[in-house]
This record gives C-alpha cells, sequence and structure tokens, in this order.
C-alpha cells in the first residue's frame, strides 16, 4: 500500500480484500489478475507486481478456513504494540545506553501484557477450525 497515495488507500484496500478473502488459492489469483487488469491495478501496476514476487508465501495461507486466516492477517494489535513502544521511546528521547533503551521497551512490554484481555472477535471461531486442523497439537497449546 506505500505505493498508494494516502487518500486512495481504503479503496484500493476493499479491492485487494478480494484477492485474500477468496476461498481458495486458485480464485485469489483470478482476484488478483482482476485487480492488476482493473483501474487500480493499471494505476498502481507496482501492488500487482508485489503481490505476484510474494505470491510463493501467500499461497500457503488459503490451506487454512477463512476464520484462521482472518486472525493470521489482522495486524491491529501487532499495530497497537508498535504505538505503545514509539509512544514510549519518544516520550523518552536520549538514551545513555542500549541497556537503558532494552529496558524500557521490557517495561513497555510488560505493561502492555497486562492490557490483553480481550481476544479478537473472530478468535472463538478460530480456535474451533484450530481443533479441527491441528487436533491433540492445539489442545496441548492452549491448555500449557
Amino acid at each position: 500500500m506505500e505505493f498508494a497515495s494516502w487518500k486512495e488507500r481504503k479503496t484500493i484496500a476493499a479491492a485487494l480484500k478480494t484477492v485474500y478473502d477468496a476461498v481458495d488459492d486458485k480464485a485469489a489469483e483470478a482476484a488478483l489478475t482482476a485487480f492488476e487488469d482493473g483501474p487500480w491495478g493499471e494505476k498502481y501496476a507496482a501492488i500487482g507486481k508485489a503481490w505476484r514476487r510474494a505470491w510463493q508465501e501467500v499461497i500457503p495461507f488459503f490451506a487454512f478456513p477463512r476464520e484462521v486466516r482472518r486472525i493470521l492477517y489482522t495486524t491491529n494489535a501487532i499495530e497497537a504494540l508498535n504505538s505503545k513502544l514509539r509512544r514510549a521511546v519518544r516520550a523518552r528521547g536520549h538514551f545513555p545506553n542500549d541497556e537503558a533503551a532494552l529496558k524500557l521497551l521490557f517495561l513497555v512490554l510488560n505493561r502492555a501484557e497486562k492490557d490483553w484481555k480481550m481476544p479478537p472477535r473472530e478468535w472463538t471461531a478460530a480456535k474451533a477450525q484450530m481443533a479441527v486442523i491441528f487436533g491433540e497439537r492445539f489442545a496441548k497449546a492452549m491448555n500449557a
């Protein structure tokens, strides 16, 4: 999305949603081709090329059910954590050494972990799918 202007990112993301929300890799490739042939693909050809370069890394995700994929590609939690880390570093400014910076990051991460009470709303459906896919391995991980 770094290739697109801020004004158009939301619309382009909606157009790309057909790719990552596809039923399988064949449907996703057809959706990507449709995106590339459409107005956004022509205006921002680099977006389609970036997807094509990473396509072999994208395909394995389509082996999972849609609920599991939704959990895998959602970045809200990561973005929120990154925002907390950046805010703490920005507020502190200068660090006398690397150890001081690492201590601050550790404290921010430790405090952030206490805020993680609510799982993503798709977690229940994804958890049921993962229990079917991974069986005993998933049950052991949940009980650990």
